[in-house]
């Protein structure tokens, strides 16, 4: 069977949780969560699959990265999941203004949910995810109180297009509203993490006059900092982070990253699929009114970091 082919290709790269295949998908209810991208930010999302799996012997749970971070690449693997008998996918699509076709056709197949990057204009049966909006206007919270004079901020995104991005954005420019703060330019890589890393060390070139760099995506900011280490610059620029990457939580530890606003990516996955799990056996009462399910967000400052790390330590090994 060609989609079998196709899957066991992904599962050889060593991204997946486990085997995808037509026999497991019919013996127990499969349920997939697909990232945008391949990243470490998803290294949460699996331990969230992982605990949730303990809790559902009943499914397979699976975790699977498209092989390029496309529209098409995406589109691509959730066919082949679908074809391998998947009965609910979660996905953070890539680029929802330009899939609805394609994410309409996976949501007539089977139970389609979204999160970090949601589709409300398909007919997805419900987000579970951050309010990007809100996480933007933290970091905005960050910028004002580490530039109480102003400043010229540059940002760093991974997709230009995904609704987390544009609504991150959104939020940031929003919470500076009165500031003498202005975000200038966000400049994306399309989550290519060389290409992060030369955005910023181009920039340090190009506008000497910045005086703030966001990192909008949670690699986007360990580039930042690499850049602007390598470029003699950390420490004299303000540094805005998304996420909890082990380097961005040590600068902002350090006092080189002014803070950072971090997800649950964890609890996105383990009560995602959980939530899954009773919709496709036909208990849809964890669907709410709106179709969201929001998981707040919040800022973790020098002060607040080591009792940040103790708590996602806590919760992975739970």
């Amino acid at each position: 069977m060609k989609s079998a082919i196709k899957m066991a290709a992904l599962l050889a790269t060593g991204l997946s949780l486990g085997a995808v295949s037509p026999a497991l998908a019919q013996s127990k209810p499969l349920l997939v969560f697909v990232p945008n991208g391949a990243s470490d930010f998803w290294q949460a999302a699996a331990a969230g699959i992982k605990k949730a799996q303990a809790e559902l012997p009943g499914y397979k749970l699976e975790l699977e990265y498209p092989q390029q971070a496309t529209v098409a690449a995406q589109q691509q693997l959730m066919d082949d999941l679908v074809t391998a008998g998947a009965k609910g996918i979660m996905v953070s699509a890539v680029d929802p203004k330009t899939s609805t076709t394609g994410l309409n056709k996976i949501a007539s197949e089977t139970a389609l949910f979204t999160t970090d990057s949601d589709a409300p204009q398909t007919n997805r049966v419900a987000y579970i995810g951050s309010s990007n909006i809100d996480a933007g206007e933290q970091a905005a919270e960050i910028a004002k109180k580490a530039m109480p004079n102003g400043g010229k901020c540059l940002g760093f995104v991974g997709l230009l297009g995904a609704d987390n991005a544009r609504e991150r954005i959104q939020g940031f420019k929003q919470g500076l509203a009165g500031t003498q703060i202005t975000l200038v330019d966000v400049r994306g890589d399309d989550l290519d993490q060389t290409r992060a890393k030369e955005n910023v060390s181009d920039a340090l070139v190009a506008d000497p006059n910045v005086t703030c760099m966001v990192g909008f995506y949670s690699y986007n900011t360990p580039q930042i900092y690499a850049a602007l280490k390598q470029g003699g610059a950390l420490g004299k620029i303000t540094v805005v982070g998304f996420d909890g990457d082990p380097v961005t939580l040590g600068g902002v530890k350090e006092g080189t990253i002014a803070g950072t606003v971090v997800q649950q990516p964890f609890l996105w996955a383990y009560q995602g699929m959980k939530l899954m799990a009773a919709y496709v056996k036909g208990d849809k009462s964890g669907i709410p009114a709106g179709n969201l399910i929001i998981e707040p967000t919040k800022i973790v400052s020098k002060d607040t970091v080591d009792a940040y790390v103790a708590e996602q330590k806590a919760m992975s090994a739970n």
